[in-house]
């Protein structure tokens, strides 16, 4: 039989030092400008990076069809009248 060994307040103060919670850091997204996790996909508008992965309009229903396209054209013309390049990706989009 194993004999077991008495853990002192030191060593159980120090073990669960390391089980804090961290904060979640966000990067922006380089197509919608929303906060989004580091390597993931943006949920808003399906990019990652530069590149369209996911067609977010396709996944919803008529309403919210409505109302995501309609975001996504007044973010598009906002990034227009604000005097910014387009590239040729988001040329044709329009």
């Amino acid at each position: 039989m194993v004999i077991r060994m008495k853990h002192t307040k030191g060593k159980r103060n120090r073990v669960r030092s390391h089980h804090a919670l961290k904060a979640v850091r966000f990067s922006v997204c380089s197509h919608c400008k929303k906060p989004v996790i580091s390597h993931q996909i943006c949920k808003n508008c399906g990019y990652y990076g530069t590149r369209k992965v996911i067609d977010v309009l396709a996944r919803l229903d008529k309403k919210e069809r409505k109302q995501k396209e309609k975001e996504l054209h007044q973010h598009e013309t906002e990034s227009a009248n604000k005097g910014e390049t387009l590239n040729a990706e988001e040329l044709s989009h329009k």
